[in-house]
């Protein structure tokens, strides 16, 4: 089912002035990184679009003879350019003329302690008769005011600013 690549790269020593000359190292996608693209491909597609949890392609690749942690197959998740096309949806939601904003409370567990503070997690949805039909969330630890502010990317939105006047936000 896997195969395990090997790449052997030459090196070689001038006898007469010790320089060392090395064959050059194909770019990988994750810079100093192990995973093929081949590998890094069936991680994501395993993950996004057959909602294979990580903690089973864990025990998948375990079976095959292939000791990959969780916290790697995470980190290989998280830099694979996911923010990238997270920061890219969230801009085209936010273009649009109409958007539909809610901010839904959410209890979050301080770290360190036992107890939860109330935290916040915003929706940014497009209207139903737009031609993109997509939702963004945004998370805010609390309602402090760089995070209850009107975020600086729909500044110049006029209508949007009373709305988050008409709230008590602004």
């Amino acid at each position: 089912m896997f195969t395990v690549e090997r790449h052997i790269h030459g090196k070689w020593v001038c006898d007469q002035c010790g320089t060392l000359i090395q064959t050059p190292v194909p770019a990988q996608v994750i810079d100093k990184g192990i995973p093929t693209a081949g590998l890094l491909a069936h991680v994501m597609i395993a993950k996004f679009a057959d909602h294979l949890p990580l903690y089973r392609q864990e025990s998948i690749f375990g079976r095959a003879g292939l000791a990959i942690a969780r916290s790697t197959l995470a980190q290989w998740v998280g830099n694979c350019s996911v923010q990238l096309l997270v920061d890219a949806l969230r801009d085209a939601v936010l273009e649009h003329g109409v958007i539909h904003a809610d901010e839904t409370p959410v209890q979050m567990l301080t770290p360190g302690t036992k107890k939860t503070h109330r935290a916040y997690v915003w929706a940014y949805a497009t209207s139903q008769f737009s031609d993109l039909a997509a939702v963004v969330y945004d998370f805010s630890p609390s309602r402090a005011g760089e995070h209850a502010r009107l975020p600086a990317r729909l500044e110049g939105q006029a209508g949007l600013r009373r709305f988050w006047w008409l709230q008590g936000q602004l």
